[in-house]
């Protein structure tokens, strides 16, 4: 009997964290091109405001606080947490499901308790790696070079990122940003080790 086995196997999770301002975003997009890993990206959910250069199915599925809070009800998300007050983010179990399904590994650029948390429930089937900035000093001026939100913003982040480096031991494995070059390579190197290519 002759099988597919790539219709047939389940893809794997692969999971970056870190504080806002630490580069996860840029090494998870530059992952993203490397066909041979075989990634498809898992788009989070929010109730925060949609921002002028990010596309709605894209970057984020933008809900309300009510659709977001329904959705939690009916048990829809695989994991989620307010982040920041009225702000919502979530991981949607049709989004996983939808990827696997499709015997592509699922990428995820989430924040440092929802990676956790899934690290926690799909255990071996999931890599969880953590980006650490060079310094909290570093990710002060790169959040505010970004210049995305208000100084009072950039001040709450920064002691988020405080108590976040915490966690960094729980990851299986802390990726250092101080050059991106060396961190995509690195990431890569590890991702391939997990998935055996």
């Amino acid at each position: 009997m002759n099988l597919n086995f790539s219709a047939v196997m389940k893809g794997k999770l692969i999971i970056f964290s870190a504080p806002s301002g630490s580069g996860k975003t840029t090494i998870v997009k530059r992952l993203l091109q490397k066909e041979e890993l075989n990634l498809e990206f898992s788009i989070s959910a929010c109730t925060r405001p949609q921002r002028d250069s990010e596309i709605n199915g894209v970057d984020y599925y933008f809900l309300s606080k009510e659709t977001f809070l329904e959705k939690i009800e009916k048990g829809e998300f695989v994991e989620w947490e307010e982040v920041y007050k009225d702000h919502y983010y979530g991981t949607l179990r049709s989004e996983i499901e939808r990827i696997r399904s499709n015997g592509r590994n699922v990428i995820f650029d989430i924040d440092v308790e929802g990676g956790l948390n899934l690290k926690n429930i799909y255990e071996k089937e999931a890599l969880a790696v953590f980006v650490m900035p060079p310094s909290l000093e570093e990710l002060e001026k790169r959040l505010i070079n970004r210049s995305l939100d208000e100084s009072f913003n950039i001040k709450m982040r920064i002691e988020k990122a405080r108590a976040e480096l915490k966690y960094a031991n729980r990851f299986d494995f802390i990726l250092y940003n101080d050059d991106l070059e060396r961190a995509v390579e690195k990431a890569e190197e590890i991702i391939r080790n997990f998935l055996r290519i």
